[in-house]
């Protein structure tokens, strides 16, 4: 039944790498599937969703760093876990593959345990707010396979930080989260956004809500919070 285990796509055209790689992510109970080409990374994300990506910075067909944009580009997939697998350890690298949105980045060589630890800090950071099921509270719904939300059945409009940051709360309802924790759970610790800017992106998801804006609570000198109490 690897169909219920974390299923990991692995975008590496070296065997050897693959082998390793592949080895290590079974041994700690995650399903994983091998591509070579950034083409075929492509091709299979679009049939089905994995869990996270582990993506080499050089592919035969295009870099990973290119693949990694395109990704990033496409609302279905934007928010899939990717750790950079790379032999370049120089700064501006590393710092180029944050900017164009990878989570975390892995310099080979490297040892089985660090990318275990690695592949498992992210997938704690990233979960629930990753499920692909349906999510809802107090006459909202969330489609995460759609990207869509509706409100009694009715379709909303909302902006993709607002969906985000809905996401986020449905994920983790009746949980007080102060600005600078949102920042970091819902955009990421490499992203540049002012803590005030959340308050924006909280009064426009209100907005967007409706009559179902009571949802989204402030909690006075601490932060924000989804409850239907």
């Amino acid at each position: 039944m690897a169909t219920n285990k974390t299923t990991i796509l692995i975008v590496e055209d070296e065997p050897s790498i693959v082998e390793l790689v592949s080895y290590t992510l079974k041994e700690a109970g995650w399903n994983p599937i091998a591509v070579h080409t950034a083409t075929e990374a492509w091709d299979f994300i679009h049939r089905r969703m994995p869990h996270l990506i582990l993506l080499d910075w050089m592919l035969p067909d295009q870099t990973g760093l290119r693949l990694l944009g395109r990704i990033r580009a496409d609302r279905q997939f934007n928010e899939l876990p990717i750790i950079m697998l790379t032999a370049k350890s120089m700064e501006e690298d590393k710092i180029a593959g944050l900017d164009h949105g990878a989570d975390d980045y892995i310099t080979k060589p490297f040892s089985p345990r660090e990318l275990t630890a690695r592949v498992n800090a992210l997938l704690r950071r990233k979960t629930p707010e990753h499920s692909q099921s349906l999510m809802s509270a107090g006459g909202v719904q969330l489609d995460p396979i759609s990207c869509s939300v509706s409100l009694d059945q009715q379709k909303i409009e909302i902006g993709h930080a607002e969906f985000k940051l809905l996401k986020f709360f449905l994920a983790h309802p009746d949980r007080v989260f102060s600005r600078s924790q949102l920042l970091d759970k819902v955009w990421g610790d490499h992203v540049v956004i002012e803590e005030r800017t959340v308050d924006v992106h909280v009064l426009r998801l209100r907005k967007a809500l409706k009559e179902a804006e009571h949802l989204i609570k402030t909690v006075r000198s601490v932060g924000y919070m989804l409850s239907e109490k």
